[in-house]
């Protein structure tokens, strides 16, 4: 499974940025889709998760929201009213289902390759 994450930028507090993310090399509905972000000098974190619903961390939630594209094997991050501790290298990464917990880094094994975020103020 391949993971392509592209999108990120320098934007301004308050502004928007949309992220996305190809999938190739497995059927895209065999696959959770997630988002994680690593800000710097600080560990990975995660922001959201497509399953059967959309779950976000606590941090992002009301602002970024995640989507996909079946037809296209995509998925999508689009993050408003951005904040300077926004700022991180952002990751798309895949998982099978029952492979763990679904807001652990550990339990994700494919991993794009991360886009960097800048918000300045």
């Amino acid at each position: 499974v391949q993971l392509q994450a592209s999108g990120g930028g320098l934007v301004q507090t308050g502004g928007s940025l949309g992220l996305s993310c190809v999938v190739s090399g497995s059927t895209f509905s065999d696959l959770y889709m997630a988002w994680f972000r690593q800000a710097p000098g600080k560990e990975r974190e995660f922001v959201a998760i497509i399953v059967w619903n959309t779950y976000y961390a606590d941090s992002v939630r009301g602002r970024f929201t995640a989507s996909k594209d079946s037809a296209k094997n995509m998925v999508y991050l689009q993050m408003n009213n951005l904040k300077s501790e926004d700022t991180a290298i952002y990751y798309c990464a895949a998982t099978r289902p029952g492979s763990g917990v679904i807001y652990h880094q550990s339990t994700y094994a494919y991993w794009g390759q991360g886009t960097q975020v800048t918000v300045s103020s």
